[in-house]
């Protein structure tokens, strides 16, 4: 495989696709291995004829979109992250919606993968938030991805052990259940986890939710036009004093406005106050 022509393609093609060839930095060989079987199973010889199956087979280009979606997650990915979440963000929306009686936190995981996202929040939730036996507060996480093959794995809930090894050990004991080489997670934490199948550049839900995951997804692969849409709807979808977790290495853009930074280094913002 020639990467030099792979990527070639790709840094010409990306533009057409929205996307930002510097986001694929470290992920470039995946998506030439990937291109490389679609041009196999194509019957095709190299890379410059499948530039002309695209040219003349429109229907084409949805596949090659397909092909450049990474995914890529993990159990408390970023621990500080989550460490933030469990620590401050959970406690305070918590005291929020039960001063507004309406003792229901909504929580969105954007381009979640394989469900590890929506699941870690569930479980910091359930077994590391302390808001007594008794409290009536519920945690409902709707988790939305554009690739129905890893939703399925999601709502199967059952994980090979590198998925978690960021996740501490008490709540891996906790947390879930062995069958064979596979951890799933219980179903106490799976009841209010839904998913659904969404491309967010299409539609999104409408919420509002009081707290938004859109983790190394929008700001790390699309254009910056396309992260100014996207971007726009989501905040539109925050509730106000509701708080937007980004991938703790990303950068807000500058026309995101009303979002103020919590802590240093998280990633967390939150939308201010009416």
């Amino acid at each position: 495989m020639d990467n030099a022509r792979y990527r070639d393609f790709l840094q010409n093609i990306m533009p057409v696709l929205h996307l930002r060839w510097a986001g694929f930095r470290r992920v470039r060989d995946q998506v030439y291995k990937r291109l490389a079987c679609r041009i196999s199973a194509l019957g095709l010889a190299d890379i410059e004829q499948y530039r002309t199956y695209l040219d003349t087979h429109e229907s084409e280009w949805k596949h090659l979109d397909f092909l450049c979606r990474i995914t890529i997650s993990r159990f408390y990915r970023d621990r500080v992250v989550f460490d933030a979440v469990r620590d401050c963000v959970l406690p305070e929306l918590a005291n929020k919606v039960l001063a507004e009686g309406t003792p229901e936190i909504t929580s969105w995981s954007a381009g979640c993968c394989c469900g590890e996202e929506a699941y870690t929040l569930q479980i910091i939730w359930h077994l590391a938030v302390t808001l007594g036996a008794d409290s009536p507060v519920v945690l409902r996480t709707l988790a939305t991805d554009h690739d129905e093959a890893v939703l399925a794995k999601a709502r199967e809930g059952c994980y090979q052990a590198g998925s978690l090894r960021e996740l501490p050990r008490d709540l891996i004991a906790a947390a879930f259940t062995r069958q064979g080489e596979l951890f799933c997670i219980r179903q106490q934490l799976r009841k209010d986890v839904s998913f659904l199948c969404q491309d967010i550049r299409l539609g999104m839900p409408q919420g509002p939710f009081h707290l938004v995951f859109c983790r190394n997804f929008v700001l790390t692969y699309f254009d910056d036009g396309l992260q100014r849409d996207v971007l726009g709807k989501i905040v539109q979808r925050l509730a106000p004093g509701g708080y937007l977790v980004i991938g703790k290495k990303e950068s807000l853009p500058e026309f995101l406005g009303g979002l103020v930074p919590c802590g240093k280094n998280t990633g967390i913002f939150m939308k201010a106050p009416r």
